[in-house]
């Protein structure tokens, strides 16, 4: 990297090492990133690639130029310019960035081969390289939590609610003992091997989901069980220290009730999993991660505010804490159903240790909370999918009618102005108007799937597009190709899904398809039809 202040420009070169270990530059991906002075406070930033022609992208190490166009110029203009005071920590405050950006970089190297076997329909480059930052962070931190207590065993760890399994993957590849446990086994598992252990288990916060011989406990993303990760932590051992990632927002019982209207749902909610730290006796650090997701910033408890002669007084704290919690969201939940319970009428949640049964304040019990929901071991699937295919094809038929009769015959043109046909688009109408005309019945039925009516709209994409709120009828003919290069499993999916269901407009539209049978990716009638091969191709991989 060459940076010219003077001229306010910074050069990169990439280069690569050949087979004599020596280091060539890469001419073809040759890019500088140039600021310029214009008139008084007006600047510019540019991105400059002098042989765009010949330019490589593997979406690994090497960005697409489109990338570096669409996304990095925007974002670097918008940083340079913004002055907004941040709620969070500066990034990366509690390690060393240069050797974190060395760490990350030798493990992306290393680990990007994932990205092209994932098999998750998860975004594999989003996830890869999420974990990748998550693993390089946690093994800077532990390397210099090693230094300070003079210790040369690396840290074992237990990953609570460990997902797809790759940080768990990465940590023990990299020389740490732990494991992985989660409610649900994923595909990717087997690609492993022995080396990586994860279990699939219901963890349930309790005297029998301890882990007295465990360095760190991690929750990242860890939902149901964030809030909860501090408490285990503090009754596993006066040793055991933990690092916890918040996502999805989660009290000790269930969903997080928002308290506080003056700060941000995650401020408060960071706020909440800290405290939780604080009443469990740990010194709380907070620290912004550098990855690809809104939700990254991480509470870690690594010290202890206490004397290890006070863990029983400790744990009596914990206990009344959650008793707390668990008591303000039944006087919560009884107030908006309209009880009135005389204990709580004042509005005020009293300490709740005398007040619930003694079987829930024993922390001698195997649950130190029965009513404790844990995530599904197999997820409902609520984006319309499951809906009756009759029901889903009259809905879509009376909301393409709609729009349709909505308006008088209008002709269409192309992008040089002229007239292609008159084939009836129809009207847009907002998904309040279109919702007004569908009846009771209907709406109560969709309003029970995420998304509701939008989502089953953008399901049958190949009638419909649903943009900024409106319905449009889709026109094939104005689809462009698409400027991302597919990835292969998409591409291969894509053709050997062409013409194996009917097209709706073929069959439903007044004027027919807008495409020619030989363009349209739908069959027009029953004799174009292609058997399709990806439900056994998929079941087979």
């Amino acid at each position: 990297i060459f940076s010219d202040v003077y001229n306010g420009t910074v050069t990169f070169l990439p280069l690569e090492e050949n087979t004599e270990g020596k280091y060539q530059i890469k001419k073809c991906n040759i890019y500088q990133i140039q600021l310029t002075h214009i008139k008084d406070e007006d600047w510019s930033v540019s991105v400059v690639a002098p042989f765009p022609e010949d330019w490589f992208s593997d979406g690994i190490a090497y960005p697409k130029l489109a990338w570096l166009g669409n996304e990095l110029l925007p974002k670097l203009a918008k940083w340079s310019v913004e002055q907004k005071p941040s709620e969070f920590k500066s990034t990366l405050s509690l390690i060393s960035v240069a050797k974190y950006s060395k760490v990350y970089q030798d493990l992306k190297e290393k680990y990007k081969e994932m990205v092209k076997v994932w098999p998750e329909v998860t975004d594999p480059e989003k996830f890869v390289y999420e974990d990748v930052a998550i693993a390089t962070y946690l093994l800077i931190l532990w390397e210099e939590e090693r230094k300070e207590k003079g210790l040369t065993k690396k840290q074992s760890f237990i990953d609570l609610g460990c997902g797809n399994g790759l940080l768990v993957h990465i940590l023990n590849n990299e020389g740490h003992s732990g494991r992985g446990i989660d409610v649900r086994r994923r595909k990717i598992w087997d690609m492993y091997g022995p080396e990586t252990h994860l279990e699939e288990s219901t963890v349930l916060p309790g005297d029998s989901h301890l882990f007295p011989d465990t360095d760190w406990l991690i929750g990242n993303h860890s939902d149901e069980l964030t809030p909860w990760i501090p408490v285990i932590a503090a009754r596993s051992s006066y040793s055991c220290s933990y690092f916890v990632l918040p996502c999805c927002f989660f009290d000790f019982h269930g969903k997080y009730s928002r308290r506080q209207s003056k700060k941000t749902q995650y401020r408060e909610y960071l706020d909440f999993v800290a405290q939780v730290g604080f009443v469990c006796g740990f010194c709380v650090e907070e620290d912004c991660l550098r990855i690809p997701s809104t939700k990254r910033v991480c509470l870690i408890g690594k010290n202890r505010t206490y004397p290890p002669t006070e863990c029983a007084l400790i744990d009596k704290q914990i206990t009344q804490y959650i008793n707390n919690r668990q008591t303000c969201a039944v006087v919560m939940c009884d107030r908006r159903v309209g009880f009135n319970h005389k204990d709580h009428s004042d509005g005020v949640c009293k300490e709740a240790g005398s007040e619930l049964p003694e079987n829930e304040t024993d922390t001698a019990g195997t649950i130190w909370m029965p009513g404790f929901q844990p995530r599904e071991k197999v997820e409902q699937i609520r984006n319309c999918a499951s809906l009756p295919q009759d029901f889903v094809d009259d809905v879509v038929l009376n909301v393409a009618n709609l729009l349709l009769n909505a308006t008088p015959q209008k002709s269409c043109s192309n992008v040089h102005g002229e007239n292609m046909n008159t084939w009836n688009q129809g009207e847009s109408l907002s998904l309040k108007e279109v919702a007004e005309h569908l009846n009771k019945e209907t709406l109560k039925r969709l309003k029970s799937e995420y998304g509701g009516l939008q989502t089953l709209l953008k399901n049958n994409h190949q009638v419909f597009e649903v943009l900024n709120g409106r319905v449009h009828i889709r026109d094939w003919r104005k689809e462009k190709p698409s400027r991302k290069t597919k990835p292969e499993v998409k591409r291969r999916l894509s053709a050997e899904a062409f013409k194996t269901r009917l097209c709706w407009f073929f069959v439903h539209h007044p004027d027919g398809c807008s495409l020619p049978s030989e363009s349209c990716p739908y069959a027009h009638g029953t004799e174009e039809l292609r058997q399709s091969q990806i439900i056994k191709k998929k079941k087979h991989i």
